[in-house]
């Protein structure tokens, strides 16, 4: 499949085009919390039939999502592919995120909790070496090809 990227050459330009819209990130945060029918993505997010349509084709052209036939045997199914499951640390640094800059001190939300219901702890990149990594300890090398 032929793509117009944004940036070519730029790792998150093309994320971005591939899921940098609400609705794309919603649908695999639900994804990965258990929805698979078109009518539970549509439940829990509230988007429109015909947005969902969309989003849900556009991720299963990308790769992140798979259609297959639920256990039921009457309809399809979405499920995560490996693509769609490595956005999990992008799905919780954003949620950490959110909990640090989107709320008002003592508002409600939601927590993402572990199995043991312990929250899970805020990601910090660190480098090889162990050092916490941030945009001052960082840059971009471009990477020559041809």
């Amino acid at each position: 499949m032929a793509r117009d990227w944004t940036d070519p050459e730029c790792p998150v330009a093309r994320a971005l085009d591939l899921v940098g819209d609400r609705w794309s990130l919603l649908v695999v945060r639900d994804a990965m919390d258990g929805a698979r029918s078109f009518t539970e993505f549509q439940r829990r997010t509230g988007i429109a039939r015909n947005i969902l349509t969309d989003r849900l084709r556009r991720l299963t052209e990308s790769g992140l999502l798979a259609q297959r036939t639920a256990p039921s045997g009457r309809r399809r199914e979405y499920v995560l592919t490996d693509a769609g499951r490595d956005l999990f640390p992008v799905i919780l640094t954003l949620r950490q995120w959110g909990e640090r800059h989107a709320f008002d001190p003592g508002e409600s939300h939601s927590t993402l909790v572990d199995l043991h219901g312990v929250p899970v702890p805020g990601l910090t990149p660190t480098g090889a070496d162990g050092t916490r990594l941030d945009t001052d300890t960082t840059r971009v090398r471009k990477v020559a090809t041809g």
